[in-house]
């Protein structure tokens, strides 16, 4: 048996392969024109590295950024929407919440960059009204046959129906779609009831628009790594991570690609949360810097948290999926360092990718980025990146910095080249900060753990900047992501609008609840029996998602087991008023609390990959590892000569005195002079200041 992770990056696409010879790990550039191309070469490659044949591999788990990048790049398909007459313009309205509320001349996404034209908004004469979703106006279906007439003439093959109140009633949105798909067979077709089926108009259109602009794109991409897996030996079960930590099915994704839309940085938080526990810390804020982008992520004692519905923003765009609270911010190897006009000096958020990627590449590529200011500074050996797979030239890196940087500003190209790493290091802690601070958390009780090709370079003066408590690096810091790939569960969620007051809820509301809560069980039951999940390892789990009367957004409170009853329904308000003091620090015990949605979340246990323990020291000189000695630039400006260790041949115990570089095929880690590096249990790494392990900064 063998399982394989695979997260694809701005720059590289990272692989384990866990199989009974032991773990495995590779990297492999990213094919940007088609991702799966590199996908399954890297597939190919990593069983060749374990000497297994392709067809010995069960399962491969994929973390991808497709959908991602389609909404950053905004060329996803062209949309036609059928929408309730007279509400034809909610996409376009929004909320009234504006980024800059004092500014004459901001811009708003959801106008500039609609995911739906005005034009191929067509408003349909049809009426559901609330509170129980009577007809008030049937639907008129001659109209939505000439709305497909009018999109097949636009050459529009994506439609999203999205209908007022339908999360009350659907059979609207039901019957519409299957008139489109009689007059477009081949369309692609997304109800606002099935992506978002909860109250809040411009929300849930936005979401279901979402899916069907990301759609087709997805679908295709998905579906051609499936099919060139199979080309290419490999008949294992292809699996999804989605945005909140679970995996799911090739067909769900395709039919459902707005859950995948931070599908990539997923796997990172969840790698990242194992890490912790194996180094035996709580409280971690991980940092997954790559190529092209920081993904900083909050754990406080090891859970994970899910991010709020009112800021699961997307490229601007609200949208109603769960996601794992975490900011990303363009910060990355591949940052692009600049003078702007007026003479100030920026790196990021743009990217050089891995093409043509940084000077340092020789691939056309003549910006500096941080990974040619590491290195000038001698932090990054040109000729061990990937393990020496991957040739770099110094002196591109060199020229590309003096010209673009250190000549303009009148400084050295070391100066230049601190400074670059200055400003992406405070972006960064300005995002940690944003992560913690502004929400309560205090770092200095927090450890920092970069991972990511970059990550360990940063980490120290990550740490220094937040005054986090230390740094722990995780065994294969450039493939901590795809490792949180196996990791996680198969899992799937559905949703259902019961709007009640909590505190008044008299017997027939209770029994909606039941009701409700049983047809959700036996949605998700069918979902997991279809995907071939025993009973025995099937667990299904209603949440119910709550507010105080009247409050804007809602929170998750615990259900209680069996049916809900008169006598322990005060559970569930109980369980609300913890959880709003847990996260804004009161509640209101007195005030009335509405049940908006019920919540149903099936998971599917997967068996975890397992990182085996490094030997324990023998208390040798740790320059058994020792590979050799080079001049490094710290960010003090100090220049030091600096000894590289390889990774892989420190003990469990061991200890590293700064000035150091702990080099691995996958990444390398910085140990500035006056800090400690210990070698712990698994081949992960504390490093402290001057050795101060376990004590706040």
């Amino acid at each position: 048996m063998a399982r394989i992770g695979v997260d694809v990056g701005g720059t590289n696409t990272d692989l384990v392969l866990e199989c009974t010879k032991g773990v495995f790990y590779h990297k492999v550039p990213t094919t940007l024109k088609n991702q799966s191309i590199g996908v399954v070469d890297g597939v190919k490659e990593i069983c060749r590295l374990a000497e297994i044949e392709t067809a010995e591999v069960d399962l491969i788990v994929h973390g991808t950024t497709t959908a991602t990048n389609i909404t950053i790049e905004h060329n996803g398909a062209e949309t036609g929407m059928l929408t309730t007459r007279g509400f034809r313009d909610i996409l376009h309205i929004g909320r009234h919440k504006r980024p800059y509320n004092f500014s004459l001349h901001f811009t708003v996404p959801w106008q500039d960059k609609p995911l739906v034209k005005r034009r191929n908004r067509i408003a349909i004469s049809e009426r559901i009204m609330p509170p129980h979703g009577d007809v008030e106006t049937v639907l008129n279906e001659d109209e939505i046959r000439d709305a497909c007439k009018l999109f097949k003439k636009r050459g529009i093959n994506s439609v999203v129906v999205g209908f007022m109140f339908s999360f009350l009633n659907n059979s609207h949105e039901r019957r519409a779609k299957e008139i489109v798909l009689q007059e477009m067979p081949d369309a692609y077709v997304t109800l606002s009831s099935e992506v978002a089926n909860v109250m809040r108009e411009y929300e849930r259109f936005s979401t279901a628009a979402m899916n069907c602009f990301v759609g087709p794109k997805t679908a295709f991409y998905l579906r051609d790594l499936e099919q060139r897996l199979r080309s290419a030996g490999v008949e294992s079960k292809l699996r999804i991570i989605q945005s909140n930590g679970g995996i799911s099915t090739v067909d769900t994704c395709a039919t459902r690609p707005v859950r995948i839309l931070m599908s990539g940085p997923a796997g990172g938080v969840i790698g990242g949360a194992s890490e912790a526990t194996m180094a035996g810390t709580a409280n971690i804020i991980t940092v997954d810097i790559g190529g092209t982008s920081a993904d900083i992520s909050t754990i406080p004692d090891g859970k994970i948290k899910i991010m709020n519905p009112r800021d699961t923003y997307v490229s601007g765009h609200p949208v109603l999926t769960p996601m794992i609270d975490l900011i990303t911010i363009g910060a990355g190897g591949g940052s692009v360092a600049y003078i702007d006009e007026a003479g100030g000096f920026h790196v990021g958020p743009r990217s050089a990718g891995s093409e043509p990627g940084p000077a340092c590449y020789g691939r056309g590529g003549t910006e500096p980025t941080v990974t040619d200011a590491q290195i000038v500074l001698g932090r990054l050996d040109p000729d061990h990146a990937l393990g020496g797979s991957l040739k770099l030239d110094p002196e591109l890196s060199f020229k590309a910095i003096e010209e673009k940087i250190a000549k303009p500003l009148n400084m050295s190209v070391t100066e230049a080249a601190l400074g670059i790493l200055k400003i992406i290091n405070s972006n960064m802690a300005l995002a940690i900060r944003s992560s913690s601070v502004a929400r309560g958390v205090d770092p200095r009780e927090f450890s920092i753990m970069p991972f990511g090709g970059a990550g360990p370079l940063h980490g120290v003066a990550l740490a220094e900047a937040v005054a986090a408590r230390d740094v722990i690096v995780p065994v294969a810091p450039g493939i901590t992501a795809a490792v949180g790939l196996l990791k996680t569960d198969l899992q799937y969620d559905h949703t259902a609008a019961v709007i009640t007051e909590l505190t008044k809820a008299n017997d027939d509301q209770i029994a909606r609840i039941n009701k409700a809560s049983d047809e959700l069980r036996t949605m998700i039951k069918a979902e997991l029996d279809a995907d071939g999940i025993p009973p025995a390892d099937q667990s299904i789990e209603i949440v119910a998602e709550c507010r105080y009367q009247g409050q804007g957004f809602e929170l998750r409170a615990t259900m209680p087991d069996g049916a809900v009853t008169r006598e322990n329904i005060t559970q569930i308000i109980t369980s609300f008023h913890d959880q709003h003091h847990i996260d804004y620090g009161y509640s209101y015990r007195n005030a009335e609390v509405e049940l908006i949605t019920l919540r149903a979340i099936g998971r599917a246990s997967v068996e975890r990959i397992d990182i085996p323990k490094i030997a324990d020291t023998d208390h040798s000189s740790i320059d058994r590892a020792l590979m050799f000695v080079r001049t490094t630039t710290f960010d003090c400006g100090r220049t030091l000569e600096t000894p590289r260790y390889n990774r892989k041949k420190l003990f469990a115990g061991d200890v590293v005195h700064g000035p150091a570089i702990l080099i691995q095929q996958d990444s390398t880690t910085l140990v500035p002079p006056d800090y400690v590096a210990e070698m712990l249990d698994y081949g992960n790494t504390r490093i402290c200041h001057n050795g101060r392990f376990n004590s706040v900064v």
